[in-house]
């Protein structure tokens, strides 16, 4: 199936009506075939629409292999869902996984690990080829602190928060949605807890939040009241990777010595049952 323009982009069709119908939207963090059926199966089961996110990880390990099939189950799908690569952090990677059909509806051009003039040069340049191929793109004013399994280049780097001056900045290179650093860490939060600038990011949101969806990052301790309060700020997507493959590991620990085939199935449900939780948190089931 070829990739639609991008005045029909799935991930902004998707967002866009987000943003219209005051709700978000869950992606979901996937390293396997059963994270991608998982997310499916819940937007399919709850009537919402979904993102499934993918890391450059699965292009270096498996080539175009796992993005193409995840695009056939996304694409395929009765409800409305995209296929996003997130954190993508190379310029040469970002143009090989743009290349790649049927593949991505939307690319991370993650450059958040270079110095500020460098990041905004990059980001430009490569929101510029993802356009051109009908892909919508994402990028990181400032730099949210920490990392998580399969995103290596800013994981020790520190954390720099986003203002809305810089915010804008971004929005002149032409992204599609923009994803702040206001406080959200990616993986452990540690003893300082979760400690979110809501004011920082109701002032980028009304900068610029008529003109790109936001995106939260870091989310996966948070509650539904959290996720409430980010979404009055704005914020229309929503990733989520352990929140997901935390169940998948469990299920794994569980059925330890079981046919594989089964352990696989009761794999894939947890994590559709955890999908489908997210839906209802964030107010996008029954919204497809």
């Amino acid at each position: 199936m070829p990739r639609p323009p991008l005045s029909q982009n799935r991930s902004m069709a998707i967002l866009n009506a987000a943003k219209a119908g005051g709700y978000a939207v869950p992606a979901m963090c996937c390293y396997n075939i059963e994270g991608i059926i998982a997310t499916v199966r819940a937007a399919e089961a709850a009537r919402s629409p979904a993102m499934v996110l993918l890391f450059p990880w699965a292009i270096q390990y498996a080539g175009e292999a796992l993005v193409k099939a995840a695009a056939e189950a996304c694409h395929s799908a009765s409800v409305p869902v995209a296929l996003h690569l997130d954190h993508c952090q190379t310029p040469e990677l970002v143009r090989r996984a743009a290349d790649i059909e049927p593949g991505f509806d939307s690319i991370m051009c993650d450059m958040s690990h270079y110095e500020r003039d460098e990041n905004l040069r990059l980001t430009q340049e490569l929101v510029g080829y993802c356009h051109e191929r009908g892909i919508a793109a994402e990028a990181e004013p400032g730099r949210i602190e920490g990392g998580e399994d399969g995103v290596p280049e800013t994981a020790d780097l520190e954390g720099l928060l986003t203002t809305p001056e810089e915010a804008e900045e971004f929005v002149r290179t032409g992204i599609d949605m923009l994803a702040p650093a206001f406080g959200n860490v990616h993986g452990e939060y540690g003893p300082r807890g979760i400690r979110l600038e809501y004011d920082r990011l109701q002032a980028i949101n009304e900068r610029v939040g008529e003109r790109v969806r936001l995106v939260l990052h870091g989310a996966d301790p948070f509650d539904e009241k959290i996720f409430r309060d980010c979404m009055a700020a704005g914020v229309t997507k929503i990733n989520i990777n352990k929140g997901l493959n935390k169940h998948y590991a469990r299920v794994q620990e569980e059925m330890k010595g079981k046919p594989l085939t089964a352990v696989i199935e009761a794999g894939t449900k947890a994590m559709q049952e955890a999908v489908e939780q997210y839906m209802h948190w964030l107010g996008s089931a029954g919204k497809a």
